[in-house]
């Protein structure tokens, strides 16, 4: 008799299993303060910027706004396009949830954005959304 041979399990998790939707975003022209008043209403570390298309231009985060901040750019009411990342790494919903971590890791970054296939953002990862799912497969398997 053969041994039995056991398959081992993969859990294809995706992007859009973990990705927090809808984004929030706004337009380029938005005042950096306004910015940074909508993450602290909404508790959130990133905004996406769009533009009139609603595709994908840019994001500002919470390092971008201490940027501003520390370079005395906060109180003139300069738009955000001034201090966005231009072109952000992005994943699609269905990117397995692996290479969306690789991905920010490699860039250092801590939000990525979820777009569909015309460029428009539909979610974002954060890294406690990865967090997050990370602690309910360890409790799963614990």
């Amino acid at each position: 008799m053969a041994p039995v041979l056991r398959r081992r399990r993969r859990f294809p998790i995706r992007v859009e299993d973990i990705m927090s939707s809808p984004p929030v975003t706004v337009g380029p022209m938005t005042p950096i303060e306004e910015v940074a008043k909508i993450m602290y209403e909404n508790k959130i570390g990133s905004v996406l910027i769009v533009g009139k298309d609603e595709k994908l231009e840019g994001i500002v985060t919470e390092r971008d706004i201490l940027f501003a901040a520390a370079n005395n750019k906060v109180g003139k009411g300069l738009p955000a396009y001034m201090i966005m990342s231009e072109n952000p790494i992005t994943a699609t919903p269905g990117t397995p949830l692996i290479d969306a971590i690789k991905k920010m890791r490699e860039a250092n970054i801590r939000h990525l954005p979820v777009v569909d296939k015309e460029g428009r953002p539909v979610g974002i990862i954060s890294l406690r959304d990865v967090i997050d799912a990370v602690l309910m497969l360890l409790d799963i398997f614990a």
